[in-house]
């Protein structure tokens, strides 16, 4: 098993505000990953793109994507479909030239649409996708990354049917989505249990603490705003030894406000546990 942690996006450490310097700055502070964040939009170039790649060789840092926030695949406006596709194709297209993985994607929102249109939209939209993607020739695939919000499409079981349905679609587990979801509650060993249907060979996650709030009515929450995991909301322990207990290949990325600070915490718990990192 092999174990990668890094911030969402540059260091605060950062000798420079580049990606580069960025993906530099992670090998430095003894750090193996990143994610790339066009969460504002998709302004790399094609040719910077492809020197994060050279960089990402360089300096054994493994690189995702964060495609922009700008997207809801489930508009009843065709034009807002359209361009959310845009984003994401555009993002996938810079992902592959800089050889990362996956671009996680905040997928949409329900608005009026009842659950069961709503799942068979995504997957319109998610076939379409993954067609362009093949035709191109990328090899960065698209993850939807589960949701934070009750009103969002993104529970595990959601993003899971696409993901069988649609080949080429992935799952990135965000630990806080999850937790603010179900009111501040959490079981890592369900949380994998309900994804082994997919029977992925690497896991990409995202963690962080956060702040939410109770969805009247409903028994869930909203996310609120991301903080520091030494508010151990959720816990990050349980969720390392869970990790080791099933020996899974994972990327995790901290959305802690303090980036790279918090995946320096996180591997320090997995050092403590036994986890020896080979860098």
């Amino acid at each position: 098993m092999k174990i990668f942690l890094g911030p969402a996006g540059i260091p605060i450490t950062a000798k420079g505000n580049s990606s580069i310097d960025g993906i530099k700055a992670v090998s430095e502070i003894r750090l193996n990953a990143m994610e790339i964040e066009f969460v504002r939009g998709v302004h790399m170039s094609s040719q910077l793109a492809k020197e994060c790649g050279e960089a990402m060789k360089e300096f054994n840092v493994k690189l995702s994507v964060h495609a922009p926030y700008f997207i809801n695949l489930l508009s009843e406006k065709k034009e807002i479909v359209e361009a959310s596709k845009k984003r994401i194709l555009d993002s996938v297209e810079r992902g592959s030239l800089m050889s990362a993985n996956i671009v996680a994607v905040h997928a949409g929102y329900y608005g009026k649409l009842g659950k069961e249109e709503g799942i068979e939209r995504m997957a319109e939209q998610a076939n379409d996708l993954t067609d362009k993607i093949k035709s191109n020739g990328w090899k960065t695939f698209v993850g939807f990354e589960t949701s934070g919000k009750v009103k969002s499409f993104g529970t595990i079981e959601e993003i899971v049917e696409i993901c069988e349905r649609v080949k080429g679609c992935g799952i990135v587990l965000d630990a806080a989505h999850i937790f603010a979801l179900q009111a501040g509650r959490i079981d890592y060993s369900e949380m994998f249990d309900r994804i082994k249907p997919l029977k992925l060979e690497h896991l990409n996650m995202h963690f962080s603490n956060i702040k939410w709030r109770p969805v009247k009515a409903t028994g869930a929450g909203n996310e609120w705003y991301h903080m520091e995991i030494k508010n151990n909301q959720p816990p990050f322990e349980s969720l390392a030894k869970e990790i080791l207990k099933r020996k899974i290949d994972v990327t995790i990325i901290s959305e802690s406000p303090v980036l790279e600070q918090d995946s320096l915490v996180m591997k320090k718990v997995f050092e403590k546990l036994g986890y020896k990192f080979n860098f």
